[in-house]
């Protein structure tokens, strides 16, 4: 068992990722991420926090919370989150027992500084193309890219040309 530890900030700014079981493709199916979707919006009912930016390749995903001000339960949200796709998936796949769609932790690592917060939102929107999904940015449909585009962050030709060097020296999988 590792020692990991978490870092626990309120109303901290954190980057994760978050793996599905033995890597399976699940997100390939465009269903499965109208369901990935469907259990953030559930919780964040109940739990609320900010998405600064997300993106969901078919074996894991990468996002950037904000949590609210006095609050610093983003794995209670996290456990809720999985639980709602795993039921969901399990469901639509006719299994029992739905446990095998997420790997049993995630990564996290808390946002310093703006330095930080950019690096890892440019490492969260260029991921696509890393991996050969997309040729830009602009082109993977399932990240938060064309919302922060509108909000001016980001030009919509941002990381057509290559890997931005920001990320260069990045490696979150």
């Amino acid at each position: 068992m590792s020692n990991y530890r978490r870092i626990f900030i309120p109303g901290g700014a954190y980057f994760f990722t978050v793996v599905t079981y033995q890597r399976r493709p699940i997100f390939a199916a465009p269903e499965n991420v109208v369901l990935l979707r469907e259990a953030f919006h559930y919780v964040r009912t109940s739990r609320p926090f900010t998405i600064d930016g997300i993106v969901v390749l078919p074996d894991h995903l990468h996002c950037i919370w904000r949590l609210p001000e006095a609050d610093t339960d983003f794995p209670g949200r996290w456990r809720e989150i999985k639980k709602q796709v795993s039921k969901r998936i399990g469901e639509k796949r006719k299994t029992r027992n739905a446990l095998d769609v997420w790997q049993p932790r995630f990564w996290d690592h808390l946002l310093r500084n703006e330095e930080d917060w950019r690096r890892h939102m440019d490492y969260i929107h260029y991921n696509p193309v890393k991996h050969g999904l997309a040729t830009s940015p602009a082109a993977w449909p399932y990240s938060s890219f064309h919302k922060v585009v509108a909000k001016g962050w980001y030009p919509e030709k941002w990381g057509s040309n290559g890997q931005p060097e920001t990320i260069s020296e990045m490696d979150l999988e």
